[in-house]
């Protein structure tokens, strides 16, 4: 029977093999896609080897929270693609990542590995064997504890999670603190933590932008001081937590909302499926035309 190149491509993404051993596997199965992803599933684990090399840039973010809320771990793991990382098994693969770092609070990527999953198959032993039945590279790629009085914590869907550290306050402001780092992405919690260099680097840019604007001309040095001084101050509310609108309530700064609700933040960790990744493009099209040709060209 004919092959779509539709199907092709579903089975590429579903499996992670090539577009060739793709095509194969739904003649040999009548253009089932179900059972070609199985065929091509019984190569085993020495496919896992094989994928290592691929960019695994998609994914989920999981996050586990002690039963008293002082503590929570969260993780990033990585596949090539979001239809796999929609599917149950890697989640559930996922969420026992995240398990298994808050019971064990190992100390780096490497000891995670070696952990158990749910008293079974080491994280890594699991990994393997996760690759080789669903056929894409996955990758525990990070992970971090946070420990404090509170530990508020948000996901949003499976790509954003966040973790907050609270030396103060409830369980309602800590989860309020969580979504908006979730939602705004803060780079620090205070302008005192925005090192010294960073702020003289803005400073400079904004001196610069001051001198070549045609409105500054002519005013005293003092006044063009203060508009730089502004810019500087307005850069730290924009990237840092507590100078942020309070994505709540935009009317108070994060600041003014701690001080009211007696809050107060140690900590934050956000984290974001693939950030900092640089993931391949991939024109489909222009893969098939590169196939087709090759096989034209072999005798």
């Amino acid at each position: 029977m004919a092959v779509t190149a539709e199907a092709v491509k579903l089975l590429r993404e579903r499996t992670g093999a090539g577009m060739m051993e793709c095509k194969r596997a739904l003649v040999e199965t009548q253009g089932d896609l179900d059972a070609a992803a199985e065929m091509m599933r019984k190569a085993g684990l020495a496919k896992a080897d094989k994928k290592a090399s691929r960019i695994a840039a998609e994914g989920v973010i999981a996050i586990e929270r002690s039963t008293d809320g002082k503590c929570a771990a969260i993780v990033e793991v990585n596949c090539e693609t979001d239809f796999v990382a929609r599917e149950n098994d890697f989640i559930q693969f996922a969420a026992a990542v995240a398990r298994a770092a808050l019971a064990s609070r190992p100390a780096d990527l490497e000891a995670l590995a070696a952990l158990p999953v749910d008293g079974g198959s080491s994280i890594e032993d699991t990994r393997r064997a996760l690759i080789a039945k669903i056929g894409e590279n996955m990758s525990v790629r990070r992970f971090e504890l946070v420990e404090a009085a509170i530990v508020g914590s948000y996901l949003h869907g499976t790509r954003i999670g966040a973790l907050v550290a609270m030396k103060s306050g409830d369980d309602a402001v800590a989860k309020d603190i969580a979504m908006h780092v979730a939602a705004t992405n803060p780079l620090r919690v205070s302008a005192a933590e925005v090192p010294a260099e960073d702020i003289a680097r803005e400073r400079d840019i904004f001196a610069g932008q001051a001198r070549n604007d045609p409105k500054s001309a002519g005013k005293p040095q003092e006044i063009v001081d203060k508009i730089v001084e502004g810019k500087v101050r307005k850069w730290l509310g924009e990237i840092t937590l507590l100078g942020q609108p309070f994505v709540k309530d935009d009317k108070q700064t994060v600041e003014q909302y701690l001080r009211n609700a007696g809050g107060e933040v140690a900590s934050i960790v956000r984290y974001e499926v693939g950030a900092g990744i640089e993931k391949k493009q991939e024109d489909f099209a222009e893969e098939v035309r590169k196939q087709v040709e090759s096989a034209k060209s072999t005798p």
